[in-house]
C-alpha cells in the first residue's frame, strides 16, 4: 500500500486561481491608471500637443519664409472628384459670432457675375441670399486676419491671392443654384486671373437644409438637361466653425467640371457663411 503523498501547499492552492487573478488584475490596472495619469498631466501642463509632435519628429531646417514649429490642421477628404476637403472646428464660436456681427450692418442682396447675354432681370432667383465683402485689413478685431492666415496654411495658396471675404446670410427658402466659381472665358470673356479654390467657413449651424451640394460629384450626372435648382449629389451640412475647401481647377489649369456646386434652400433656421475665393495670381480687385 502506497503511502499518502504530502499535500502541496503552494500560494496558488491556498488562495485559489480566482483570487490570484483578481489580485494581478488589480495591480495591473492600478499601474496603468497611475502611468496614464502621470503622462496626461505631463502632456497637458508641460508638453502641449504641438511640442509633443516636435519632440517626436526632428524639425527640418527652414527658409526665411518658413516656420520653426509644426502646424496641426485636421481635415477629412470628402471627394477626389471634385477635390473637396472638410475641416472640423476650423474656427471658434466666438470668431464666427464676431464675423456675423461685423457683417450684419452692411448686408445687401447678393449679385451674380453675368455671362454674355445675361441681365440682372434674367438671372433673378438664381442667388437669393444677402451678403457683403470685407477684407482682413478692414477688421479691427483681428479675427479675419487669423482666419485668413489659417486658410493659407490649409490650402498652401498665398494670402495675397485671396479675394476679400464674402459673408453671406441665407434665410428660410433662400438658396444658390448650382454653378461654378471659376469663370469660363467662353462665357465670361478673357480673365486676368482664375479662381483656383474656394474655402467656405460656416458661421452658424442650420437646423434643416442649407447644405453645400456637389451634383456632379464623381461625374454621376451627365444629362445636359440637369435642373440647376435640384439639391442632389454630395451634400455638406453647415456646422458652426467648420470649413469646406474645394478646388475649381484641375492640376492642368482647366476648370474641373465636377466642381459645380450650390447651396440648398434653408428649410429651418438660417445660414451664415464666409467664403474666401483664392486665385492663381495676386488679387488686384
Amino acid at each position: 500500500m502506497k503511502p499518502k503523498s504530502k499535500p502541496n501547499w503552494t500560494f496558488k492552492s491556498k488562495l485559489g486561481l480566482p483570487v490570484v487573478f483578481i489580485a494581478c488584475s488589480f495591480f495591473f490596472f492600478a499601474g496603468l491608471f497611475g502611468s496614464s495619469l502621470f503622462f496626461s498631466q505631463d502632456i497637458s501642463v508641460a508638453t502641449p500637443r504641438q511640442r509633443l509632435l516636435e519632440s517626436v519628429y526632428d524639425l527640418m531646417p527652414f527658409g526665411d519664409s518658413g516656420d520653426d514649429s509644426i502646424t496641426i490642421i485636421p481635415f477629412q477628404v470628402l471627394s477626389w472628384r471634385p477635390r473637396a476637403l472638410y475641416f472640423p472646428n476650423f474656427a471658434t464660436a466666438e470668431q464666427c459670432e464676431s464675423i456675423i456681427n461685423m457683417a450684419k450692418p452692411s448686408l445687401k442682396p447678393s449679385t451674380l457675375a453675368l455671362r454674355k447675354g445675361e441681365t440682372t432681370e434674367s438671372t433673378q432667383g438664381i442667388r437669393t441670399s444677402s451678403g457683403m465683402f470685407i477684407s482682413a485689413s478692414e477688421d479691427d478685431t483681428g479675427t479675419l486676419d487669423i482666419i485668413e492666415e489659417k486658410i493659407a496654411r490649409a490650402t498652401m495658396l498665398p494670402r495675397i491671392n485671396g479675394e476679400a471675404f464674402n459673408v453671406l446670410h441665407y434665410e428660410v427658402g433662400q438658396r444658390y443654384n448650382a454653378h461654378y466659381d471659376a469663370f469660363n472665358p467662353d462665357e465670361y470673356g478673357p480673365q486676368k486671373s482664375q479662381r483656383v479654390a474656394s474655402f467656405l467657413l460656416y458661421l452658424s449651424d442650420v437646423e434643416e437644409g442649407g447644405e453645400t451640394m456637389f451634383p456632379l460629384e464623381n461625374g454621376i450626372i451627365t444629362d445636359e438637361s440637369y435642373d440647376f435648382e435640384k439639391c442632389i449629389g454630395l451634400k455638406v451640412k453647415p456646422r458652426q466653425g467648420d470649413g469646406l475647401l474645394f478646388y475649381s481647377l484641375l492640376s492642368n489649369g482647366t476648370i474641373d467640371p465636377t466642381s459645380m456646386h450650390g447651396s440648398c434652400p434653408v428649410i429651418v433656421g438660417d445660414k451664415w457663411v464666409a467664403t474666401k475665393w483664392i486665385r492663381d495670381q495676386e488679387d488686384q480687385d
